[in-house]
């Protein structure tokens, strides 16, 4: 009888590990994976999102699938994935810029990038380009900021914290000129106002200029990155245009939440690495002048604090605020 007893007893609890080992060993994934976009869809950034979505779905044999939720500067989407179940299932595909510059410049954030978020990779690194209107009269940086040193100057950027209203800032404060920001809505009412002669100039992603460049209808006096775009190898950067040492990047990032374990980082940072090195990948985003790069998570993380350190000098000595 005891040994009756015993049996069923050990027949019960292996049932119970039977039922309970399929789902601690389950590989990842094995679902359907959402990345959020915190913007408007239809941009770099969405693109990059989808191609990603693309790659690991065909990578892995599930669903990876782009949810686009835009708003409050991409504080709505970055807030529901930190506030998300850390099993790499809500991933968040986002702009450095979301955590580099928002926390200076907004006091509304509802969660703590560096806190509640993990760097999976940083994906691309995107530069502007510094444009006029052929009606202004400079053909060379120098030109222009002697032009902007004598004169009043306006210049377009894409929203409050946005890429090119950095890169101006920094710009005009490393060049020693005023000039002052009128916001757009977004990059295509921005190029079309810098097309009409409404306003001189602008910091604007090169790929979104380009063909009005090669038209005639703007022109091109520098790019903010290190090194040449790829699209325009004749455009010079400022840095060698008499300001060595200038760097202005922004870059596209993958993240999650903050406790999501090592072995799925791992796993998604080398599906990164593959979905970077596809030569289809790599055309397309060089067709929008785009870096594939793949850091590692440290690597990003990195980035992301030395960033924070030379927006918030630039935020400070440029007195930038959000109306």
């Amino acid at each position: 009888m005891p040994i009756r007893r015993l049996s069923l007893r050990t027949f019960l609890v292996s049932l119970c590990l039977l039922a309970a080992w399929p789902a601690q060993s389950a590989p990842y994934p094995s679902h359907t994976v959402r990345i959020i976009m915190p913007f408007a869809a239809g941009g770099p950034l969405d693109l990059v999102a989808r191609m990603l979505a693309d790659k690991f779905s065909k990578k892995f044999g599930q669903p990876f699938i782009v949810e686009d939720r835009p708003g409050a500067a991409g504080d709505i989407g970055g807030a529901m994935v930190a506030k998300s179940a850390p099993d790499g299932y809500t991933l968040l595909m986002t702009l450095s810029t979301t955590l580099t510059v928002n926390p200076l410049l907004y006091n509304t954030a509802t969660f703590d990038a560096g806190k509640d978020l993990r760097p999976i990779s940083i994906v691309t690194l995107n530069s502007q380009m510094l444009v006029v209107h052929p009606s202004v009269p400079v053909h060379s940086v120098k030109e222009f900021v002697d032009y902007a040193s004598k004169q009043p100057v306006n210049y377009a950027h894409a929203g409050y914290g946005s890429p090119g209203h950095l890169a101006m800032e920094y710009f005009r404060l490393k060049a020693g000129f005023k000039a002052t920001p009128v916001p757009y809505k977004g990059n295509a009412p921005l190029v079309s106002a810098l097309i009409a002669g409404q306003i001189p100039c602008g910091f604007v992603a090169s790929a979104g200029v380009l063909p009005q460049v090669k038209a005639g209808r703007l022109r091109a006096l520098a790019v903010s990155s290190k090194t040449r775009s790829a699209l325009a190898p004749d455009v010079p950067t400022i840095a060698e245009s008499g300001y060595p040492g200038f760097n202005m990047e922004t870059f596209f990032l993958l993240m999650a939440p903050a406790a999501l374990p090592d072995p799925v980082a791992t796993t998604l940072l080398q599906a990164v690495r593959e979905a970077m090195n596809a030569p289809d990948v790599q055309q397309r985003l060089r067709a929008i002048d785009l870096i594939p790069v793949a850091t590692t998570g440290p690597e990003a993380r990195a980035r992301i604090a030395s960033d924070l350190q030379l927006w918030t000098g630039v935020v400070k000595a440029a007195h930038m605020r959000v109306n």
